[in-house]
């Protein structure tokens, strides 16, 4: 077990396995790609511990709110996570968190995105801390997500190049 890996175990964390196809749905890309030392993420939702959907489902500022969509974040960072983990191996790989990118299912009158997406942020900087955690960051609200999904969350970081 790797560092990374063990700041979670310490956090009680655990990554949900791969995400089962759902009838009828076809993702014709990657979930992650390595372009030498760069690694890019898609579009994560948050997952359900048996790997499904996570069952929050709706909009920030009508169904759910700040607090519900900072979990929802954070869902996200684990899924983010394992997916990267099934690519690589051991977190410790991950040199540098670069760019996030939160799209937050939102009402038109709900303005707080930054703060819902601070759920994934705040996850990686405790775990990979300041220096190696740190990265550029957007956060927009979007009129509909995937599944009724409240956040995704996709970005790129830098890996070891073995």
């Amino acid at each position: 077990m790797g560092e990374i890996e063990r700041r979670l175990a310490d956090l009680g964390l655990t990554l949900p396995p791969a995400m089962p196809m759902l009838p009828g749905v076809r993702l014709p890309f990657s979930l992650v790609l390595r372009q030498g030392s760069r690694l890019l993420f898609s579009g994560h939702g948050p997952q359900a511990p048996d790997g499904g959907i996570h069952p929050m489902r709706g909009k920030l500022g009508a169904e759910l709110g700040v607090e519900d969509g900072y979990e929802a974040a954070r869902q996200v960072a684990l899924s983010v996570l394992g997916s990267i983990q099934r690519e690589i191996g051991s977190l410790d790989r991950i040199t540098r968190w670069v760019k996030v990118l939160g799209l937050v299912n939102s009402t038109p009158t709900f303005c707080a995105q930054p703060a819902v997406i601070n759920g994934f942020s705040d996850l990686i900087l405790s775990l990979w801390g300041p220096e190696r955690g740190a990265h550029v960051r957007s956060a927009v609200g979007m009129a509909q997500l995937p599944f009724n999904i409240p956040v995704e969350v996709e970005g790129e970081l830098e890996i070891d190049g073995d």
